[in-house]
């Protein structure tokens, strides 16, 4: 009667165990569904390392970490007092040129080309004078009644007044001519280079204020108040929240069966929910599987790297979260909700 019991003890026994290996057994290799790849990630999120594109100290701080910015808002300034200055002296160089340009364009007034008319005419006047005068002494020298030297005089007088004539009609056509051309060009390019001169410096100006690229979430302010910036410097580091993406990796096997813009389904085991999501992108080139990554495959098999978007509306997806991603086969591309951008890498 005993060894009937331990007979039945025993079998009882042994069908605990083998139902206990089969449990076990099964649970370390669940039933994959044919219609769907179960992957297993964490999340990930872009960030934005946000500088100045200057050397000043910093004279503002807007944000701090947590806070939330948005496109365009001001989140930083820079000291001024040195840039102000060089902008205004630009100004002032190009104002300047400008004139420059304008009056050489314009050319001569007809002021200037009156002037030089009666200085011509005055010229010639006096250059028949002296021909009048240079006429009489040539006359009177036939008759002895002046010197040699005299004659002499005349003559240079009157050669010198037809000279004055000639350069007062010269000046007279230079006037209605107007600058040369060559004048002109090289006006207008000392103009350009202070045109530009002043750009740079007024791009120096509007570096001075930093501005948040995107909506984003500060994660870390490096900077304080007086601290001096510089381009290699940055002030704040920014998530970008929205959207997010889940690392996994792909097997070689289901690579045939997935492309990007397939929808996914992404769950965490924080929140009970479901995220919609999309396959954004598809590695090109095979790896082995990370050390940190669980998947029922065997860790030396080769892997594809895959990003899978996520919608976070309400930024509950945090870096480094771990997730499983359900990708449902035989669909089509993501709905208008969950739309992924063509360019997103």
């Amino acid at each position: 009667m005993k060894k009937k019991i331990f007979r039945i003890l025993l079998l009882l026994v042994l069908a605990v165990a083998v139902l206990g290996g089969v449990y076990a057994w099964r649970a370390a290799h669940p039933k994959v569904s044919r219609n769907e790849i179960v992957l297993y990630g964490n999340v990930d999120i872009r960030q934005v390392q946000l500088a100045f594109d200057g050397n000043q100290r910093i004279n503002f701080l807007g944000v701090k970490e947590g806070d939330y910015v948005k496109k365009g808002q001001l989140v930083a300034t820079m000291d001024t007092s040195l840039l102000r200055p060089l902008v205004q002296q630009d100004q002032a160089l190009v104002a300047a040129q400008r004139q420059v340009v304008a009056r050489l364009v314009a050319g001569s007034r007809p002021q200037e080309i009156a002037r030089d008319r009666a200085e011509l005419a005055a010229a010639v006047a006096t250059a028949q004078n002296a021909q009048i005068h240079l006429a009489r002494l040539r006359r009177l020298i036939k008759q002895e009644d002046i010197t040699k030297q005299a004659l002499d005089d005349a003559i240079a007088i009157a050669r010198t007044d037809a000279a004055k004539v000639h350069a007062a009609a010269e000046t007279l056509k230079l006037s209605i001519l107007g600058p040369r051309q060559e004048d002109i060009r090289a006006a207008q390019a000392t103009l350009r280079a202070d045109e530009a001169q002043l750009a740079l410096a007024q791009r120096n100006l509007a570096e001075s204020k930093l501005y948040a690229p995107c909506d984003a979430v500060v994660e870390d302010r490096i900077l304080e108040v007086g601290d001096m910036a510089s381009p290699g410097s940055p002030v704040f580091t920014l998530a970008l929240m929205n959207p997010v993406w889940v690392r996994v990796y792909v097997p070689e096997t289901d690579l045939g069966k997935i492309h990007e813009g397939m929808k996914a389904i992404v769950r965490t085991d924080s929140y009970h929910k479901n995220y919609a999501g999309w396959i954004g992108y598809i590695s090109p080139a095979a790896e082995f599987t990370p050390k940190s990554i669980e998947t029922p495959q065997l860790r030396t098999s080769l892997v594809y790297q895959m990003r899978v978007y996520v919608n976070n509306p309400d930024d509950q997806l945090r870096l480094g979260m771990p997730a499983t991603v359900v990708i449902p086969l035989g669909t089509s591309k993501a709905g208008q909700s969950v739309m992924a951008p063509a360019t997103q890498r």
